[in-house]
């Protein structure tokens, strides 16, 4: 449903999300139990908390506390017990996000803190799964969160202190507080203000604010936006309710500077885009929505990702738009250019460019406020030529001049010989994928393969979040050019030939021994 303009995801209990319509799906199955016996839920137990340590609201605190307390080769099918009792979907991820808040410290923001960094992507590959592999992605984040928990606690055993209620702003300052805490870059601050903010403002209010600073520099290659994105989705499912301890996590991992100096009193790299395009924002023409689309506009705006520095994208976009160019011509231009780097910079960075893309376009949507959505804009296109560095260490790859492969025999290729492709030569799985797509407009069993096979033989957090993120993105790039980014995406998904994945095998256990198959 739709409220004040924000996409809300309805909240939905056990029982309807297992009557959601089966997609389909490519590769090899997996026979998971379709429906789970529907039984009267059981409340958990009370379980202690350290009066250190943040609490969390009385429903879902003992849900937490078992995922925090039960070992990581248990976790599991003592999950799908509860699961077969009647917990239901959303409380298990609620519980998920909230453990990882508590338990992982989220600087740098990455590293095992992706294990928060993930639920929403996780989430995002269950709702679009077929039935029967929908708690697949959701088990998967289970036991990465108890391999986070304990590598965290490795390093030091970090947890969320309780707040101290005396330090709160008074009543009405909240929202000022917080800002001038974050533009000081002043952590004590600023978590005594969040927690005001948390409580006296809406929802969106606090979007507006938290997507503006997620965007603010370049520090953790985008996981900053992430967060905030990903933060905000995942309460939209679980309940705003569940906040405050959320928020303070953010505003903490956003404040993370890398041990440099502070911000606020130098003039670093990472900041420089910001400032320039706060000045940008005010130099583009007041109906800047309003426009003509124009592919030959897009290829200007991935000619100058290819080569330009940052401040060069950035004055590309304020030329664009003021000659009447539709921004979804320019961000087309932006999402090639992301996947674009996928082939001529294969790994970590350039797939950090597609999920920072898709965190800020999902800010751009979302947000309700002009001057932010310009920055937002702005600044996704500063960010690309940071994620690329050097042109000239890079392979001269481009995507808008890629040819499609027919199979040996002429034939458009299946999906089945692309995903086995992608086991073994990507660049050719790239090119049998625009074949395919030209003959397919419809992507829906390519996207459905491709996800699938993430649960299938998916391994690290950057499987989910970068399949989660460029699947989705499909949806927003124009008709045109939906076939190169396709084709780019294959550089980080997974082939049909790649090892099994055995969290697929140990989940399947775990609910067909409850059941008694």
């Amino acid at each position: 449903m739709i409220i004040e303009g924000i996409s809300f995801v309805m909240f939905w209990n056990r029982r309807h999300f297992l009557r959601v319509s089966a997609t389909t799906a490519v590769g090899v199955g997996v026979g998971l139990p379709g429906r789970l016996p529907c039984v009267p839920r059981v409340s958990a137990a009370e379980a202690r908390v350290s009066l250190d340590a943040v609490r969390f609201e009385p429903e879902i605190e003992p849900l937490v506390r078992l995922l925090e307390d039960t070992p990581r080769e248990r976790l599991l099918e003592e999950i799908a017990i509860r699961i077969h009792r009647g917990l239901s979907y959303r409380e298990v991820l609620a519980a998920l996000l909230l453990a990882g808040v508590r338990n992982i410290q989220p600087r740098p923001v990455g590293f095992k803190f992706h294990a928060v960094l993930v639920v929403n992507s996780a989430h995002l590959a269950s709702v679009s799964s077929p039935e029967a592999d929908r708690w697949l992605p959701i088990f998967w984040a289970l036991d990465y969160f108890k391999s986070a928990q304990g590598q965290d606690v490795r390093e030091g055993d970090w947890t969320m202190a309780a707040q101290d209620e005396k330090k709160y702003p008074a009543a009405g300052k909240a929202r000022e507080a917080f800002a001038e805490a974050m533009e000081n870059w002043d952590e004590a601050a600023a978590d005594a203000a969040v927690t005001g903010l948390a409580r006296t403002a809406t929802p969106q209010e606090i979007f507006e604010i938290f997507c503006r600073f997620g965007a603010r520099d370049f520090r953790n290659i985008g996981h900053k936006a992430i967060f905030v994105a990903n933060s905000w989705r995942t309460l939209q499912v679980i309940g705003w309710r569940h906040a405050e301890p959320v928020l303070r996590s953010l505003a903490y991992a956003l404040l993370d500077r890398g041990g440099g100096p502070n911000p606020a009193r130098a003039d670093l790299d990472a900041d420089r885009p910001w400032r320039q395009n706060q000045r940008n924002a005010r130099e583009i023409r007041a109906d800047w929505v309003k426009g003509r689309k124009d592919e030959t506009a897009t290829r200007e705006m991935l000619e100058v990702l290819r080569e330009a520095p940052a401040q060069d994208a950035s004055a590309k976009v304020v030329d664009l738009l003021n000659r009447g160019v539709a921004p979804e011509s320019v961000w087309d231009g932006i999402f090639e250019g992301a996947a674009e780097l996928l082939i001529r910079r294969p790994g970590i960075i350039s797939l950090h460019a597609v999920t920072t893309t898709n965190a800020l376009h999902y800010a751009y949507q979302t947000s309700g406020k002009d001057e932010t959505r310009r920055i937002l804009l702005l600044q996704n296109a500063a960010f690309l030529p940071l994620f690329r560095g050097d042109p000239n260490r890079l392979a001269v790859v481009r995507l808008d001049q890629l040819e499609p492969i027919q199979a040996e025999d002429g034939r458009t290729p299946t999906l089945e010989e692309i995903f086995a492709e992608v086991s073994h030569d990507r660049p050719r799985a790239a090119a049998k994928a625009l074949a395919w797509q030209r003959e397919n407009p419809d992507p829906k069993k390519f996207l459905d393969g491709a996800r699938r096979l993430i649960f299938l033989k998916g391994t690290n957090s950057h499987d989910y979040k970068f399949s989660s993120a460029v699947l989705e993105d499909y949806q927003h790039v124009s008709p045109g050019w939906q076939g190169q980014y396709l084709a780019a995406s294959v550089f980080n998904l997974r082939g049909s030939e790649d090892a099994d994945n055995d969290l697929v095998k140990r989940t399947r256990a775990a609910f067909a021994l409850e059941s008694g198959k």
